[in-house]
This record gives C-alpha cells, sequence and structure tokens, in this order.
C-alpha cells in the first residue's frame, strides 16, 4: 500500500462515507455521524471528499447503479478489505478512469455532499 495512505486513519472516513453509497434515503443523523467522523480525522473536509472518490467510489459505485442496492450497510471488515486491496494493486490510468466514472455517477451524491457540508460547518463551528 502506498506509504501515504495510513488506513488506520482512514478506516473510519471509509465506513463512514460507504453510508453515501447505500440504496436509502440518508437522514439527519447520518449526517451528522459522517461530519463527526471527518471532525475526528486528520483529513479536512476536502480531503475527504478525495478519499471518497478516488478510495471509496470505486468499490462501492456499482451499488449506485443497482436497482435494489445494499441498504442495510456494507460489512466492514469487507469493506477495508476492498478499498485496501484497490489501492494496493492500482495503477496509475485507475485514475483517468475514475475521473470519468465520477463525472458520470457523481451526480448522484451532489445532494449529500452539500447537505454534508452544511452539517460539517455547524458541527465544526459551535
Amino acid at each position: 500500500m502506498s506509504k501515504s495512505i495510513h488506513s488506520k486513519e482512514r478506516k473510519p472516513v471509509w465506513i463512514a462515507l460507504s453510508d453515501f453509497y447505500l440504496d436509502t434515503e440518508l437522514q439527519d443523523f447520518n449526517f451528522r455521524y459522517i461530519a463527526k467522523t471527518i471532525i475526528e480525522s486528520p483529513y479536512t473536509f476536502e480531503e475527504v471528499k478525495t478519499i471518497n472518490m478516488y478510495e471509496v467510489f470505486p468499490i462501492l459505485q456499482s451499488n449506485l447503479l443497482q436497482p435494489a442496492g445494499e441498504w442495510a450497510g456494507f460489512n466492514e471488515k469487507w469493506l477495508v478489505e476492498a478499498i485496501t486491496n484497490y489501492l494496493e494493486t492500482k495503477n496509475s490510468s485507475d485514475d483517468t478512469m475514475i475521473n470519468t466514472s465520477y463525472k458520470k455517477y457523481g451526480w448522484m451524491q451532489e445532494d449529500y455532499w452539500l447537505q454534508l457540508e452544511s452539517t460539517y460547518n455547524e458541527m465544526l463551528n459551535k
């Protein structure tokens, strides 16, 4: 795995962000949980958006496209292993493919990111 990726620090962020990929409508408590996880992490909000795009999205994007995708939550052990394995084996062309795919499907999360940023800023400024 790349030396710049610290999976112990990333794990809570990966797990929290996985909620964006569930086949459910997120509620206020979901956004508060994700925002709290980001605040407690060593990452900025913008860094977490990048983590989502290049680490979580490649693994979970297919659930966004399923008519009846996962709704109860992803197995955390599987999720961490899948992301870690992906990061260990990805090559430079993978980022280009992710950029293209994210441009095509990232809109599915736009409203969530707006809500999360609002909740994050509200909690950060308390």
